[in-house]
């Protein structure tokens, strides 16, 4: 049996641990620039907030009805969920990490009553950190994520166990809302008068597979009770790695924009260490605003061929910014960079250059060094020069909660 934990409203839920006074309130939580609604309190979603509208277009409704607006803080969200996965590990040694804010959980060998086992967690959950979860339960993961849907209209806990069940579960699940069947299966089936999960186990598989391949045939035996989608404990090496942010004005100084990709780079080769991998490309791109129609849409972009795969700051940062000086172009106004790492590989078989002499020990023992204390002390309290210090270039996030578990200075005083 797969059990599928699932945070309720997770960013809103994370801001309301540490702000009880906006529990029964309305809250959203905004995208990267404070650009677009990402997150929705229940009382949010009965004003009508939907996922993902600019911001921009509902102020209105927001002032009107006093609704809470905060910009997105990953620092807190990714503390939040490490501290709900590690909970999760204490009810099963397999544990899926599928998301920010969801986990598959093999129950193979848990005996007594799985809804109790349920109610158990999620209690336990919110004991430990106040996070609202809900638990879907069954023998397929497919299914457990219909039965998740199901437990949150509910008590919080939804067991599929049974024909009966599961066959009324699938009656009562639109075609749309099963996972593995995207936006263009799903107008597909719809037109055929497909409606419903159960509607779907009825087509012949082979037909399935023709028309939706494989992972569309895996899909109807799963809701059917075969398991098909195994859990996966190992956390896959990524094959590229990107960051990219939007700037939070329009820029075209070349120092500024240099100290963004820089600090992309940066970002890169922390995610790189902490794989234990290496790059040997690196892309940068930048582009202006795409949605305004009074100017010329420009995007440039190039790949740097490293002299050898690295993960160090400094390295991936000098060949990042030597791809920024060949795609600049002056007195141009620019939105958004990004850079992006590939042709990643173990750290382990790093291939030496013929012609430069590299001391990576040394290389491996600053970035230790500097990830040790920036952990410690707070991100960027060790950088590179090149990084600069006023950050002009930094997303717009007017309305950013303070980073209650991972910052001394943010830490909650409780006043006797």
């Amino acid at each position: 049996m797969f059990a599928l934990v699932d945070g309720n409203n997770f960013y809103v839920s994370c801001e309301r641990v540490f702000n009880p006074t906006l529990d029964e309130k309305p809250v959203v939580v905004l995208s990267n620039n404070d650009g677009c609604i990402i997150s929705r309190s229940n009382e949010a979603k009965a004003l009508g907030f939907k996922m993902g509208e600019p911001v921009f277009k509902r102020k209105e409704l927001i002032e009107q009805n006093n609704v809470n607006v905060f910009s997105s803080n990953y620092t807190l969200y990714g503390d939040m969920s490490n501290r709900m996965m590690k909970t999760l590990k204490e009810f099963s040694p397999e544990v899926e990490v599928y998301s920010i804010d969801e986990a598959f959980l093999d129950l193979t060998g848990i005996q007594g009553n799985l809804e109790e086992y349920g109610q158990t967690i999620r209690a336990t959950v919110y004991k430990n950190l106040g996070l609202p979860v809900g638990i879907g339960i069954a023998n397929t993961k497919t299914l457990a994520k219909i039965a998740n849907k199901i437990a949150k209209k509910q008590n919080g806990v939804f067991v599929i166990d049974s024909e009966r069940i599961r066959d009324w579960a699938l009656r009562n699940t639109p075609i749309e809302d099963v996972w593995g069947i995207g936006r263009q299966y799903a107008k597909m089936l719809t037109n055929m008068g497909v409606h419903t999960a159960y509607d779907f186990t009825r087509l012949d598989s082979n037909w399935v597979k023709d028309r939706m391949t494989v992972v569309g045939q895996r899909t109807r035996e799963e809701l059917l009770g075969l398991s098909c989608i195994s859990l996966e404990t190992i956390v896959k090496s990524k094959k590229n790695i990107a960051t990219t942010r939007a700037f939070g004005k329009k820029l075209s100084d070349i120092n500024t924009i240099a100290e963004a990709v820089a600090t992309h780079a940066v970002r890169c080769a922390e995610k790189l260490r902490k794989q234990q991998s290496v790059a040997n490309f690196v892309t940068v791109f930048i582009h202006t605003d795409p949605f305004n129609p009074n100017e010329k849409y420009i995007y440039r972009s190039v790949t740097v061929t490293m002299d050898e795969a690295s993960n160090s700051n400094p390295d991936l940062a000098k060949a990042a910014l030597a791809g920024l000086r060949k795609i600049y172009i002056p007195n141009i106004l620019y939105k958004k960079t990004g850079v992006i790492v590939s042709e990643i590989s173990s750290e382990k078989n790093i291939q030496g250059n013929l012609f430069k002499t590299t001391d990576r020990e040394k290389l491996n023992k600053i970035s230790k060094v500097t990830d040790s204390l920036n952990a410690k002390y707070g991100r960027d309290k060790l950088k590179l020069a090149v990084q600069g210090n006023k950050k002009e270039w930094k997303l717009k996030q007017e309305k950013l909660s303070p980073c209650f578990t991972t910052r001394w200075e943010d830490i909650l005083k409780v006043k006797a």
